[in-house]
């Protein structure tokens, strides 16, 4: 494939991207629907390394979606010739050369290091020809790569500029990176000697590890024959990822067992905002700095300052932004502890008969794939496959901070057994609320952020002067007192964003893969167990994920509790995005792992038998923690034993206000029913469950929360999102006529159960009268009246009113008589309904004394 043709892949979506600096990244964004009960009722993940195997096993029927991108150019051309298959694009996808800087030798083996030397990094990107990878290995499904940004995606065109005269100075220009290199080594005390390189007497031999799964085998051995040019005597290392795994991210580079590394990432979603990338990649500040790796690295001073301003968006103004991050970029040639490769036009195939929504920067393997990855209707099974599954343990530190940080591990874990209070949409990167209502935000005047226009249902925003934080907000948690630590006490005075977030009534309610109830106490264990890992005075400080959290938390000043029905929560940050929204969806906390089963990993730490972080745990010469498989789940049960035994209750001079001995019991019961049933401890709260893990055989099957023997009970954001839920159905009387007239096969029910969609007037039917009572909505047989002053008035079989609404986790239809229910009923199954409440008229127009579709009009929505 040519470089044009792939231009004219991309023009679409590039109108929608290349925009002005600094405005909205807006689309015509694609329609999708998800489903917070997931829509399969199983999924079963194993792995395939093999593209070309993957490809016939989708054509044959034995695999329904590759997770994996396709590079290969004749398969390529295979996916678009067959009948079964179909195929999207993705953009978000890169390979690097990483390099171990540790030198200029090996403490352990004594060896030299070359790329410890960062001018002969800068130099290895004039001896890489990024056009032949382009061409001869990619086939054109790529692009050069020279900057951390994807040069097709928003931030990559705001800097098309410096990037293009990046590209120049560093052609490929071999002889130029050759006399470069030769200089520098005789520095290093390297000698010459016949065209291979020498140290000590010795040859320089770089460890090279090459993996085997996609185009960076070939790019690796191409890479290889430039280094021999060169006079490198070179050990090609070809692993998988597991393989390579311990070596280059886990092990001590300072060992010396390797030199360079085929990296390869994927860009989770659409990013709006890549300014964190500098800091993400090139320093020992970055959430990657639980790797020994990202410690040995040593950035010039003033590229590890801009590099951290700009990630914790310390600059005043969109100027000064600007500025910063046209420094950094040329500073980070010069550093080049990585140097890029190629951006890739990635393909994802699957077969025809499953609906998957491709992220423009992370195909299928995105966030959102879990809530919406279909065929066609909610049921059914799925064979989805990738390089590997289950590489690394899984266990409640997330990727970010100890559990696997692999995406073939964390796209199930942490997109389809876990929930989020956002997500983010795979064509924009825009925040779509999830499991919140609204968000109120303040900022302070000249803060460089704006609102979107798609936000405006669920985002208010407004400018002030200042925002000031309450004396008697939580600003920290002190470790010794095991208390939280007030705004006053902290002297936090002042924030640059203020914002609060209704999440609705979601304490109380089923939520978690155990049938436990989620609780207040729950949204404050992670923040709690976040500060004690990165305080040196905890049992469960851990040093290589401290920074990381320490960077996270430095903008985050002060939380508190407005109130419990509905959650509301206020948060006070100095974080500060382009788009607004992306300010709320970094900070609203969302608790998808429950206290109790996360409190168990803590007592094997604070006891030294395991560790959530793989650091820690070699540290500690212990296990790595696993919630899914191995040595841990025996350790993991002696400590829910012991809880429940011994009724413990988390930091309980903090948390005995929040949970009582007897909830802490009935929790660690329901955790203990779990795991005997299905051999493991991950318990969250996503659209689907672990069913079962084979960790030896690399394979898992999730099964949707609708298949629990419990009712797990999610709230809707508006009524069409609720038809997608499993709810049961309510009736009284002739209401359970109405709803048997349009669900013949329907269990109609008494009273609620899980969530329910209730039919009927508060006349007739008790649930409804106290939930309207709660709600403020008045109905007899004449009139509805709403809380916001809205009033109908009915005439018995000739004209009358019927309201939708929903109301906690249920769904309530009713009318000022039998007429007006029906109406409100068929009107929500003959229409999509993106409303919380809706108000319908039906007037019996041709006097048949029935209730019919065109009687039927929309008087009122609201949210």
């Amino acid at each position: 494939m040519s470089r044009n043709v792939m231009y004219a892949i991309l023009s679409a979506i590039l109108i929608a991207l290349l925009l002005p600096a600094f405005s909205p990244v807006s689309a015509a964004p694609v329609e999708f629907k998800p489903n917070k009960y997931g829509w399969f009722d199983s999924i079963v993940f194993f792995g395939e390394p093999d593209h070309a195997k993957a490809v016939e096993m989708m054509i044959k029927g034995d695999m329904d979606a590759y997770f994996i991108d396709i590079s290969e150019p004749d398969l390529y051309r295979k996916i678009k010739q067959s009948p079964e298959l179909a195929y999207d694009f993705s953009f978000g996808l890169f390979y690097d050369l990483t390099f171990n800087p540790v030198g200029p030798t090996f403490p352990k083996t004594g060896e030299l290091n070359p790329f410890s030397n960062k001018k002969i990094r800068e130099a290895m990107n004039y001896i890489i020809d990024r056009d032949y990878i382009v061409n001869e290995i990619m086939g054109g499904l790529a692009m050069p790569k020279f900057v951390p940004f994807v040069k097709l995606l928003p931030e990559g065109q705001r800097y098309l500029d410096v990037i293009n005269k990046i590209e120049s100075k560093y052609a490929y220009d071999f002889e130029k990176g050759k006399a470069i290199i030769e200089s520098e080594m005789k520095k290093m005390g390297a000698e010459l000697v016949g065209g291979k390189w020498y140290y000590k007497g010795k040859p320089v031999t770089l460890h090279f590890i090459i993996r085997v799964e996609d185009a960076r085998r070939a790019i690796g051995d191409y890479i290889s024959n430039q280094l021999e040019k060169l006079g490198f005597t070179v050990d090609r290392m070809y692993k998988t990822s597991k393989e390579a795994s311990p070596l280059w991210i886990r092990g001590d580079p300072a060992e010396g067992k390797w030199h360079l590394y085929t990296g390869g990432w994927i860009t989770t979603a659409v990013s709006r905002d890549d300014s964190d990338n500098f800091q993400f990649y090139y320093t020992p500040d970055s959430s990657q700095a639980w790797s020994p790796l990202w410690r040995a690295y040593n950035p010039d001073p003033e590229f590890r300052d801009i590099a951290n301003k700009l990630a914790m968006k310390q600059f005043k103004t969109l100027e000064e932004r600007d500025q910063m991050m046209r420094k950094a970029l040329w500073m980070a040639m010069e550093d080049s502890v990585r140097v890029w490769i190629v951006d890739q036009t990635a393909v994802w195939a699957r077969r025809k008969g499953i609906n998957l929504v491709a992220d423009y920067a992370a195909g299928y393997a995105a966030a959102s794939w879990a809530f919406t990855a279909n065929k066609g209707t909610v049921g059914g099974t799925a064979r989805i496959s990738s390089a590997e599954v289950i590489i690394d343990p899984w266990n409640p530190a997330g990727p970010n901070a100890g559990a696997s940080n692999w995406i073939y591990d964390s796209m199930i874990y942490g997109y389809a057994l876990q929930d989020s209070a956002f997500l983010l949409h795979p064509q924009t990167g825009m925040a779509i609320p999830l499991n919140v209502k609204s968000v109120y935000m303040e900022v302070v005047k000249g803060t460089p952020t704006h609102q979107n226009e798609e936000s405006k249902n669920w985002l208010t925003l407004k400018w002030v002067d200042s925002v000031k934080v309450p004396p008697d907000a939580w600003a920290s948690w002190d470790v010794k007192g095991q208390r939280m630590v007030t705004a006053e006490e902290a002297n936090v005075t002042e924030a640059k964003v203020k914002f609060v977030v209704n999440y609705g009534p979601v304490l109380g309610k089923v939520a978690y893969h155990d049938g436990s109830t989620r609780s207040l106490a729950d949204f404050l264990f992670g923040y709690v167990v976040d500060h004690e890992r990165m305080n040196p005075e905890s049992k469960i400080y851990d040093e290589s994920v401290a920074d990381y959290l320490k960077s996270y938390y430095e903008q985050f000043k002060a939380w508190r509790i407005i109130s419990t029905d509905p959650l509301v929560i206020e948060y006070y940050v100095d974080y500060v995005h382009l788009d607004a929204e992306l300010i709320a969806s970094a900070y609203t906390i969302w608790p998808s792992m429950p206290w109790h089963s996360y409190f168990i990993g803590v007592l094997a730490e604070e006891n030294k038998e395991l560790a959530f972080g793989a650091d820690k745990a070699n540290a500690l010469n212990v296990e790595w923690m696993n919630y899914i498989a191995g040595p841990s789940l025996e350790i993991l049960k002696k400590y829910l034993d012991k809880a429940y035994n011994e009724g413990l209750i988390p930091y309980p001079n903090f948390f005995k206000d929040y949970i009582k001995v007897e909830e802490a019991k009935r929790r660690y019961s329901l955790l203990s029913d779990f795991y005997n049933k299905y051999k493991h401890f991950f318990v969250s709260d996503g659209p689907y469950y672990l069913a079962a893990a084979d960790a030896v055989a690399h394979t898992c099957t999730i099964k949707s929360i609708r298949t629990l023997p419990y009712k797990i009970e999610k709230i809707a954001r508006d009524i069409e999102e609720f038809k997608l839920f499993p709810y049961t159905f309510v009736g009284i009387g002739y209401d359970k006529n109405i709803i048997l007239k349009y669900f013949p096969t329907a269990e109609v029910l008494t009273g609620p159960s899980g969530v329910s969609l209730v039919v009927g007037g508060p006349a007739v039917n008790v649930h409804t009268k106290v939930a309207f009572e709660k709600a403020g909505i008045k109905m007899d047989h004449k009139t509805l009246s709403l809380p916001t002053g809205e009033k109908y008035e009915s005439k018995y079989g000739s004209l009358d009113y019927g309201i939708a609404t929903l109301i906690d986790k249920n769904l309530y239809v009713a009318g000022t008589s039998r007429y007006g229910t029906e109406a409100a009923l068929l009107y929500l199954l003959k229409n999509k309904v993106s409303a919380g409440t809706i108000v319908v008229k039906w007037q019996d127009t041709n006097r048949n004394g029935a209730v019919d579709e065109n009687e039927i009009s929309l008087e009122l929505q609201k949210p």
